[in-house]
């Protein structure tokens, strides 16, 4: 059993993943060879059961942590913003997602020329408008900003200073 920070687990994750990968790549390169006729085999070192063995192993290591993880996030409250840190994870997904359109709106021109393209007849000057309060849209989009800033604050004095226990 270790007790570790919500980032010390997410380090501990990558840092399995990569030896996951290292191993997958000695696999890779070791489970067969070639020999040419009349020559003598130089056989790589390669053990089928350690190897995925030790895959296991390093599966079942990452899954402890991650149910650790998900249990931290469903459980620890995040007092300053009155949610538990998975609420906090989706609400920020969703804030991100409404940042983006509104950053897509606030770029808009009030008013814009359309151009011929395409092969379309002119049938004359046409005008695009926003059918919206630029002014509005803008000061939602800092005040999602803000939101977004707030809870990503929270949850990273959260990740840094809280630990819980992954049990092996």
């Amino acid at each position: 059993m270790i007790k570790i920070t919500s980032a010390g687990a997410n380090k501990l994750i990558r840092t399995l993943e990569d030896e996951k990968s290292y191993i997958l790549s000695i696999e890779n390169n070791s489970k067969t060879y070639i020999r040419g006729e009349g020559e003598e085999a130089e056989i790589p070192q390669y053990d089928y059961e350690e190897t995925s063995k030790k895959l296991n192993e390093i599966d079942e290591k990452v899954c402890k942590i991650k149910h650790a993880i998900n249990v931290f996030n469903s459980t620890t409250y995040l007092p300053q913003l009155h949610i538990t840190i998975d609420t906090a994870l989706v609400k920020m997904a969703q804030l991100n997602i409404r940042k983006s359109i509104l950053d897509n709106m606030r770029k808009h021109l009030p008013k814009v020329r359309i151009t011929d393209f395409m092969g379309r007849m002119n049938r004359g000057v046409e005008y695009e408008f926003v059918n919206y309060d630029l002014d509005k849209v803008n000061n939602d989009y800092k005040e999602i900003c803000e939101q977004i800033i707030e809870i990503q604050l929270a949850l990273d004095t959260c990740n840094q200073t809280i630990t819980f226990e992954i049990k092996w």
